[in-house]
Parts: structure tokens; C-alpha cells; sequence
């Protein structure tokens, strides 16, 4: 359940996980699915302790990044960045290291240091053209990242090269490349909820139109 509805509904999932936590806590898969119910409702203090639960239990370093992105949340991107440079890193398979990689880009950009942000985030898996799960959310943090420091130009471009990598709408890359070139979005609800307050009553003279064209009323 904690799984289920963790992206559409994250405080139920974070009920469940309570639940789950106070009936098998001895588990290692509880007490991650328990951080990851307490990440999703930024208590970023009780998600961290949950995943170093599991990672004590399991030996495994793939929380690593999650971990790190905790204590950003916490205010503490020093350690995040310190966690960037462990061993552990090393150990994490691809995907991992580009989570880790942009956990510490991230933790620069909370420092104010947008230029290191965006160095952090150059790399051969952002080089390359081959589309990999992680490839729209990599493209997208560096058109971020551009973009905040003012290099608008490059930011559209990469911008783009997500929107192209998003295959299931993972980011809001679209949106974002729509908003650089001007376009502007508007619901059609609520155009069409607004037009029809606006409708006038035919005058007289036009009924009277109406009829000439339709021919004699019945």
C-alpha cells in the first residue's frame, strides 16, 4: 500500500508505513518503505533515520543518494556534499552515481554556488545521446541550473534535449521550454466556463433575423 500510493496520495502512504513499522520493524524493506513515505512528506529527519535503519540491516549502500538528499532537506548540504565524496559512491551501480550526482548539484546550488552546480552536473552520462532512465531528469537539473544562472540560451536548448529524453513525462520539461519561448497555456474549462457568462441574449431585432432566415415560426 505504502508503494501503491506513495505518488498519488503521500500521506496515506506515510499511515501505512506507520502501521507497517509498528508490526515488523525488524524488516528491512518496512523501514525503507518507511523513509520513503517520511522523504515524500519532507519529515526528512525520521526518512533518514528509517533509511539508515535499512542500510544497517542490509549492508546495501543504494539509499546513499536519498540519504544525502536528506540532509539537504535538513538544511545541511555540507554533508550531503560529503557524502558525495565517501567511498560509498563508488559502490552504488550507474543509476546511483547520477542520483548522487545530482543530490550534490543540488547541495551547491544551496550554497549559492550555481557555476559549481552546473560543473557538478557535466558529465559523460549527460554527454551522451543514449536515452537511460535517468536521462530527462539529469538534462533537465542542468537546464535548471543554466537557467538560474542566467545562460537562458543554453538552458532552452537543454531544456529541449529533456523534453525529448522524457518518455514518461517524468519532468515538466515542456512546460518549462513553453515558458522561455513565450507560449502561454490556458485551460479550456475555464475559457469555456468564463465564455458562457459572457453569452448575450439574441436582441428582437435578431430573433426576428432568425425567423426570416428559418422561414415562419410554427
Amino acid at each position: 500500500m505504502v508503494a501503491r500510493l506513495l505518488d498519488e496520495d503521500p500521506e496515506a502512504a506515510y499511515a501505512y508505513s506507520k502501521i507497517a513499522l509498528r508490526l515488523a520493524s525488524r524488516v528491512a524493506a518496512v523501514r525503507e518503505a518507511g523513509g520513503f513515505a517520511a522523504y515524500a512528506n519532507q519529515k526528512y529527519s525520521e526518512a533518514l533515520a528509517e533509511f539508515r535503519a535499512a542500510r544497517r540491516m542490509t549492508g546495501s549502500v543504494e539509499l546513499w543518494p536519498v540519504m544525502a538528499d536528506c540532509e539537504r532537506g535538513l538544511g545541511r548540504p555540507e554533508k550531503a556534499l560529503d557524502m558525495a565524496g565517501a567511498p560509498e559512491v563508488h559502490k552504488l551501480d550507474k543509476a546511483g552515481q547520477v542520483e548522487m550526482r545530482l543530490v550534490a548539484a543540488g547541495a551547491r546550488r544551496d550554497m549559492g554556488q550555481l557555476d559549481a552546480a552546473i560543473v557538478t552536473l557535466q558529465s559523460p552520462e549527460l554527454a551522451s545521446n543514449s536515452v537511460q532512465p535517468w536521462t530527462a531528469r539529469l538534462r533537465y537539473a542542468y537546464a535548471d541550473a543554466l537557467l538560474a544562472a542566467g545562460r537562458e540560451q543554453e538552458a532552452r536548448e537543454w531544456f529541449a534535449k529533456a523534453v525529448e529524453s522524457d518518455r514518461d513525462g517524468s519532468t515538466d520539461a515542456s512546460d518549462r521550454l513553453a515558458e522561455l519561448d513565450g507560449v502561454e497555456f490556458m485551460d479550456a474549462l475555464d475559457e469555456e466556463r468564463g465564455g458562457e457568462g459572457n453569452v448575450a441574449s439574441p436582441s428582437a431585432e435578431d430573433r426576428g433575423a432568425d425567423e426570416d432566415a428559418d422561414g415562419e415560426k410554427d
